[in-house]
């Protein structure tokens, strides 16, 4: 047995248990790594250390945190009475105090009220992805009276068909293209050389070659006077030259027929014929009036004359339509809009009217001058 006060290193701070009138065994007072248990004779079997230690320690440091830790050796002190880090305000049962927010500062308390009032927002609606378009090939409407391939442009020809004009792609003209293209010249069709871009924007399935119809048969210039000559009428004609549009050509037929004349005669070439345009704008006339195309104007007039028809030609610079008198045969010649009666056409007729032009515009529409003339030589003859 030994006791600390023969010991070499004898620290004279610590306990003299020897000095007491006690005896102890060396080590026995030490407290191992955690200084959570004591050796020595007052240990417990279970390790808890003295009843003085259970109600010392323990009953000061975990009785609901109400012992005053003031003056302790405790780390929590600092938190205590002794070090009040955040303000003037004393520590209240050992704990550190709540800290003061400052001038205008947001609290907590703040913050949970404005989460509990503020309404939920609506998930943004998901955009749904574009469909991607898929293009559709636009197919050109194809006309009704589009006639395309050889075969049956041959046998439209060989019938007698009508037929307005013939486009022939260019470089084509051999073999079974060449047959048909002098058959188009003799029956007196117009036969025009094309790029082969043009045919295809009419229709892809032209065989280099497409024909267009008239929409509706046409008559001779004979049938027409013969019609005259049945009525014990004068022979009252339409001469048109130039004229290319076929809302024109259906408006003047229609007025014609509304007036009681004989027949409209169109040259083959620079004007309009009977295209499905032309007969959808006629409003039906073209079934009650004769339509005829005539491969030179000039001299379908020459042929006029000699049958006792006088030409009038409708212009600018003629005489007073109302001072005219329309008695007998009567052809009146209608020009375009634009560039008129052609010379050669205007010096063969015989006279040359106009109409009065108060306003600011210096021409009529082909139709409407038509129309006016057409009703002033039926009050004439009326007369």
């Amino acid at each position: 047995m030994a006791f600390y006060k023969d010991a070499p290193n004898h620290h004279p701070h610590k306990t003299n248990y020897a000095a007491q009138g006690s005896w102890d065994d060396e080590g026995t007072h030490y407290r191992d790594n955690s200084g959570s248990r004591r050796f020595g004779p007052d240990q417990d079997r279970r390790g808890q250390g003295s009843d003085q230690y259970r109600s010392g320690y323990k009953a000061n440091h975990y009785r609901d945190g109400r012992a005053d830790f003031s003056g302790s050796n405790d780390r929590r002190s600092q938190y205590g009475a002794k070090d009040n880090r955040h303000g003037d305000r004393p520590a209240k049962n050992g704990y550190r105090p709540a800290r003061q927010p400052q001038d205008g500062a947001r609290t907590y308390r703040d913050f949970e009220h404005r989460t509990q009032e503020a309404p939920r927002m609506a998930p943004a609606p998901v955009k749904p992805a574009p469909v991607k378009a898929v293009p559709v090939a636009v197919v050109p409407a194809v006309p009704e009276n589009l006639l395309s391939g050889r075969n049956p442009i041959r046998e439209a020809i060989r019938s007698g068909r009508d037929i307005e004009k013939l486009l022939v792609q260019r470089g084509e003209l051999s073999g079974s293209a060449r047959e048909i293209v002098q058959m188009a010249r003799e029956h007196h069709i117009i036969v025009q050389e094309v790029e082969k871009s043009r045919l295809d924007e009419i229709t892809p399935h032209h065989q280099g070659m497409l024909a267009f119809a008239s929409a509706y048969q046409y008559a001779t210039v004979e049938s027409m006077l013969d019609t005259a000559q049945q009525r014990g009428e004068d022979p009252f004609l339409i001469l048109l030259d130039g004229v290319t549009d076929p809302h024109n050509l259906g408006a003047i037929i229609r007025t014609a027929e509304c007036v009681g004349a004989h027949g409209v005669i169109v040259p083959e070439r620079r004007s309009v014929g009977l295209t499905p345009a032309a007969v959808k704008a006629s409003a039906g006339a073209v079934e009650h009036m004769k339509v005829a195309r005539v491969t030179n104007l000039n001299r379908t007039m020459e042929e006029l004359k000699r049958q006792g028809i006088w030409t009038y030609a409708v212009t600018m610079d003629g005489e007073d339509y109302q001072k005219v008198d329309f008695h007998g045969g009567v052809a009146l010649v209608i020009g375009a809009e634009g560039d008129g009666i052609s010379r050669l056409t205007l010096e063969n007729c015989d006279y040359r009217v106009s109409l009065p032009l108060e306003g600011s515009i210096d021409s009529l529409n082909a139709s409407v001058a038509a129309g006016v003339m057409m009703y002033r030589v039926l009050a004439s003859r009326k007369a």
